[in-house]
Parts: structure tokens; sequence; C-alpha cells
């Protein structure tokens, strides 16, 4: 490539025409007191690469029979990077993608080489009992962008 020539990106978003797309995901057991984290999906990035998280989506077992039971008791949900909270999905509590429907798209530009992890993770509740009925025994995650050779660190 010489320095004339433009390189092929999205003239909307600027990432490079022949990125990859990364999608991963699981349904497992909800988190409890003795596997207090539960790793529901993860993509590492290789090093020299960029990327960037464009979807992500939540399941439970109690929010599929009824969406309206969006709320997770015992369940808290975070989507980290290299184990840190990726803002501004520091934690939560509920259903903000439901799995199988059309969620919000996103664009949060993640690091050079990171590790992006979604996790659900064990969270007592305090005083009063849960219904048995609203208590997640399933969960599922899932986490879709795209990564591409960062140019900056020595071209082709």
């Amino acid at each position: 490539m010489t320095a004339t020539q433009v390189e092929p990106v999205c003239t909307v978003c600027g990432i490079p025409a022949d990125a990859g797309y990364f999608d991963s995901s699981s349904i497992v057991e909800a988190p409890n007191a003795t596997t207090p984290d539960v790793v529901l999906a993860s993509f590492e990035l290789h090093p020299l690469y960029c990327g960037v998280l464009q979807y992500f989506a939540q399941f439970t077992d109690a929010h599929a029979a009824d969406p309206s039971n969006a709320r997770t008791p015992e369940v808290e949900w975070q989507i980290r990077s290299d184990g840190q909270p990726l803002a501004p999905w520091l934690k939560f509590s509920h259903i903000i993608n439901p799995w199988g429907m059309n969620g919000f798209p996103i664009h949060v530009r993640l690091r050079e080489g990171c590790l992006l992890e979604f996790v659900a993770r064990f969270v007592p509740t305090a005083g009063g009992s849960i219904p048995l009925l609203l208590t997640p025994k399933l969960v599922g995650g899932r986490l879709l962008g795209r990564y591409w050779y960062n140019r900056a660190f020595g071209g082709y």
C-alpha cells in the first residue's frame, strides 16, 4: 500500500472494511454462594488489535417464561474490560437487552489487546425472601462486536 492510497473504511464509523467479527455466548447455571461469579461470554483481542463492542444480550429462565420479570434477584450483571467494569455498565440487576429480541446497538471502543467479559455475579438479597418462581436458575449472556489490526503498530 502506498502513501497515496486510501484505506477502505466505513464512512460512518471508521472501522476498516476487512475487520473481523466476534460473537461469544453461553447459558449456564445461575451464580450462587458457592460459585459467586460466572463468566457468560468473553473475547480477548489479540495484541496490536483494536475493537468495538456492538451488542450484548442477557437471558434468565425466569424472564424467558414471563418478559415482565425483568428484575434478576440475587444476580448482578457486569461487562468488564481487563477485569474492570466497562462504563456505562458498571453493574445492573435487571434485563436491559433480552436475549432473542432486537436490542439497542452500541458502539463502545475497546482497548488494544483487552479481555472483554460478560459476568453474572451472585448478590444475596438482604432481608425478605424472594418468590422461588422469580429467582433465576439459568443465566446467559452474549457479546458481539468487531476487531481489526491497528495499523498504528506498523502497517501490513
